[in-house]
Parts: structure tokens; C-alpha cells; sequence
């Protein structure tokens, strides 16, 4: 199996100020760590990185349900792209 290589994100080394295309205050307020840093460090696809950006931020902006029913939609996406894969004998997706 292929080890996946990932990128570190820039914005770890420096420290940015809010704003609303970089870091946005509804994933970023009182938080430690960026989810979009969470998701390029874990070398998270584009699925899951979804998924962890739905959760981040419900109910921190906007509808918490909705953010968590988008969350789901990303992970039931993924979890259906692996079971084909599995039916066609691929363990990677």
C-alpha cells in the first residue's frame, strides 16, 4: 500500500487574524486548532474533510442540524464509495 504524503499548512507556522476567506471565526473562535488544518494533517480526503468541517462548526454558524445533516450526507457518500470499492475488490477506494 502507497503512503500518502501530506502537506503542512502554512497557516500552523504563522498566526493570521480573523477574516472571512482565511479563517473564518466560525471555525477558527476559541479553538486551538483550525478544522482545515485538522483535515490537511490527517490527510483527509474530500469526503471526510466534509465531515469534520460540518461538525466543527454546528451551531456556530447558522443551523446546528443542518450543519449535521450535511456532515452525514458526506460521511454516508463516503461510507457507499467504500463498500463499491470493496465489491470490486479495491481496498483503497
Amino acid at each position: 500500500m502507497k503512503k500518502r504524503v501530506c502537506l503542512t499548512s502554512r497557516r500552523r507556522l504563522l498566526k493570521l487574524k480573523h477574516d472571512a476567506v482565511s479563517n473564518p471565526e466560525h471555525y477558527t473562535a476559541g479553538r486551538q486548532h483550525e478544522p482545515l488544518d485538522v483535515v490537511e494533517d490527517w490527510c483527509l480526503d474530500f469526503h471526510l474533510g466534509n465531515v469534520v468541517k460540518y461538525i466543527a462548526r454546528a451551531g456556530r454558524k447558522g443551523d446546528i442540524v443542518q450543519d449535521l445533516e450535511k456532515a452525514m450526507f458526506y460521511l454516508t457518500r463516503k461510507i457507499n464509495i467504500e463498500k463499491e470499492s470493496e465489491k470490486r475488490g479495491n481496498k483503497n477506494g
